[in-house]
């Protein structure tokens, strides 16, 4: 009885049959899970890419700072150009630095405050460019199971209308609407799974970047404030 109901009209439960001949309800909730899930892999891949190439320019970044060239020089060098991560702070730092000596900068622990929150307010524009777009996919883990379990219901729903209007339980009548109710269950967990593990790969892989550019702000800062005391503290005693 089983085949014959599911070779009958009405009884292909195949995946694209299966949407087609959903409401439109249904439609629309698994054409914007679909849609969220496309985007939320182009944002993965995107970042997974950005990331990797975040950690090279730091990497070399280092290697050049840590090379013995002179700060000016360096500083030189990268102000010419779009500088992100640790070479968007050495040169807000930097900036901060040359403007206060060019107006002859008198206390030592004015200009370490400026230079810090210069930092700082570097630092927290790259983080915030790192972590851009990964509320989305957070959202899209959250609230992609239940836009799903609402299709679900929708189908549900579906099933025991078309129950009543056939005053018939058989498979051929149940099984379309059960199946599109289950479908979109599916395609809120395929949006959400994805979302929720890059969420959290994501997350961490900014974490570790930025605590490495936090420590890279923290020893400049501890390399400039020497040269405060070096050039600031002899001009005052003076």
């Amino acid at each position: 009885m089983e085949s014959i109901a599911l070779n009958a009209p009405g009884g292909d439960l195949s995946i694209w049959s299966l949407f087609w001949e959903a409401g439109w309800v249904v439609k629309l909730v698994m054409i914007g899970l679909l849609g969220a899930s496309i985007w939320s892999w182009a944002i993965i891949v995107d970042k997974l890419v950005s990331y990797a190439r975040m950690r090279m320019a730091l990497n070399r970044f280092e290697q050049v700072f840590w090379s013995g060239q002179s700060l000016e020089e360096l500083y030189r060098s990268l102000s010419e150009r779009k500088t992100t991560g640790m070479g968007s702070i050495f040169v807000a730092a930097m900036r901060e630095w040359k403007k206060s000596f060019e107006k002859g900068a008198r206390s030592p622990h004015g200009l370490q405050m400026r230079i810090d929150k210069a930092m700082d307010l570097a630092l927290a524009r790259e983080m915030e460019r790192l972590e851009g777009r990964l509320g989305f996919l957070a959202s899209i883990g959250s609230a992609a199971p239940f836009i799903g379990l609402f299709g679900t219901v929708v189908g549900i729903m579906t099933s025991f209308q078309a129950i009543a209007g056939s005053k018939s339980t058989n498979l051929a009548v149940v099984a379309p609407g059960i199946a599109e109710a289950l479908l979109a269950t599916a395609i809120g967990l395929l949006a959400a799974i994805p979302a929720v593990i890059g969420y959290n790969k994501l997350t961490s892989d900014a974490g570790k970047i930025g605590a490495r550019m936090e420590g890279f702000a923290d020893e400049f800062s501890a390399i400039l404030s020497r040269q405060i005391d070096e050039k600031v503290a002899p001009r005052n005693q003076g």
